[in-house]
């Protein structure tokens, strides 16, 4: 006689693992995770573009090392930094700020 295997959403699996949503832990997990991602894309496109983290850094009026550390997640980077790279790598931002029920998107 076979057992059923019991099935676990991704969220069911973030809520007992990591905490509920709106919870301080959970929140600083989907920040992390959001960053990881945004710096991984960050280096994909600067190495489809054939270019260095000197040279994105130079574009960007930043040092090399702020560059490395933006795409390997391991420091604080302003938005204005974020935004700056993404313009120098010729790529369309969209900005959408939430808060209290008001919504202001920035294209």
């Amino acid at each position: 006689m076979e057992k059923e295997l019991i099935k676990y959403s991704l969220d069911q699996i973030k809520d007992e693992f990591i905490g509920k949503k709106d919870t301080a832990e959970r929140d600083e997990y989907e920040y992390e995770l959001r960053m990881e991602v945004l710096g991984g894309l960050i280096k994909k496109t600067r190495l489809e573009r054939k270019m260095t983290q000197e040279q994105l850094g130079e574009l960007v009026g930043v040092q090399k090392a702020q560059i490395s550390r933006l795409e390997n997640n391991t420091g604080n980077v302003t938005l204005a930094t974020i935004i700056k790279v993404f313009a120098a790598l010729q790529a369309k931002i969209k900005l959408q700020i939430e808060l209290e029920g008001n919504s202001i998107q920035l294209a």
